[in-house]
């Protein structure tokens, strides 16, 4: 995921109910006579590892408490180097839990200077999900004092559906955590401290329709909770690692992809995020977007270190795609 721009309003084709289940995302590209290719960079994804104090079903790289994977400090200052270098227009911090990574602050401080928008995301309780919690103070001031934006995962305002998704306990944690944000000045109107809340459905069916959702959304935040946020993004789950083992096991996956395939949108591929994006993995690999990274499909098909480049791919630059894609192409598309 990148920079989260307002949504697109752009409509399923009247077509899509003639494509062929077995039919793979290259195929659709080329039916439609589109490529996929590099445009400007200007998006820097880090992953900063696959610790985290969930098991979130829906998770594409099924991060979870017994991971070991976490960036180390070179490969943080490899990070830093290629960011000061490369220029950016946006650092997008993700995991994982990246509060969970001991070089978040480190990131935090010296990808500021170079970026003109740095996000970091969280899913609301590794910092300990309270309004009293010393980690949970350390992580807004840190965020706040950069002037970060923070992207905050919280799948429904329904306690069911959230704990459903990422395990008991997590809606109330996540709530006490959204009000200690907005204490500090998140997501509170006029303030230019930015809180986006992030949605995934809680099982094998695609999103609402975003503007529909956020505005009901809003509305039960605000009334049952008096929780307050900037923007709401409504994604489909992305059929890889634990989501992907869960739509087999349920027996969904056949119909899953039947659903991400029917809704294919031609008119999405222009704005999608790899297009503009490098994604950092915990190790200093490169991929084209973070799922890609789930994939292990390297940047362009080759495994290259970050070490190894001087600037970012060219514009025109081929991107690797998988049947994944077909999450990030469904309705209006991943951004």
């Amino acid at each position: 995921m990148t920079s989260l721009p307002s949504p697109k309003h752009t409509e399923r084709p009247e077509h899509a109910e003639s494509l062929t289940p077995a039919e793979s995302f290259a195929d659709a590209l080329r039916r439609e006579g589109l490529k996929l290719h590099r445009d400007r960079f200007s998006t820097l994804q880090v992953n900063v590892g696959y610790v985290c104090n969930q098991t979130c079903m829906h998770c594409h790289v099924e991060a979870g408490p017994d991971r070991k994977e976490t960036m180390d400090r070179n490969t943080a200052e490899r990070v830093v180097r290629f960011a000061a270098a490369a220029r950016p227009d946006t650092a997008d911090i993700t995991g994982g839990a990246t509060e969970m990574c001991d070089q978040l602050p480190y990131l935090v401080e010296n990808l500021r200077p170079h970026v003109d928008r740095l996000m970091v995301r969280t899913n609301l309780t590794a910092a300990g999900g309270n309004a009293t919690g010393e980690r949970m103070a350390w992580f807004i001031d840190l965020l706040k004092g950069a002037n970060v934006v923070v992207i905050a995962s919280f799948p429904a305002p329904s306690k069911g559906l959230t704990d459903s998704q990422r395990g008991e306990g997590v809606f109330e944690k996540g709530v006490a955590a959204l009000r200690a944000l907005n204490k500090a000045g998140y997501g509170i109107a006029g303030s230019d401290l930015e809180l986006n809340l992030v949605s995934n459905p809680a099982g094998a069916f695609l999103p609402s329709a975003q503007e529909k959702a956020k505005s009901k959304f809003r509305a039960d935040m605000k009334r049952k909770y008096s929780v307050e946020f900037s923007n709401l993004f409504t994604f489909a789950n992305t059929p890889l690692g634990r989501f992907r083992r869960w739509l087999a096991d349920s027996g969904n996956k056949e119909d899953y992809f039947r659903k991400l395939r029917k809704g294919f949108n031609p008119c999405a591929v222009t704005g999608l995020m790899c297009r503009s994006l490098i994604s950092v993995g915990w190790d200093g690999y490169l991929y084209d977007c973070d799922f890609n990274l789930a994939a292990d499909l390297p940047l362009g098909g080759r495994k290259t270190h970050i070490s190894e480049m001087n600037r970012p791919p060219q514009p025109g630059s081929p991107i690797a795609v998988g049947d994944h894609c077909f999450a990030c192409a469904a309705g209006s598309g991943f951004t």
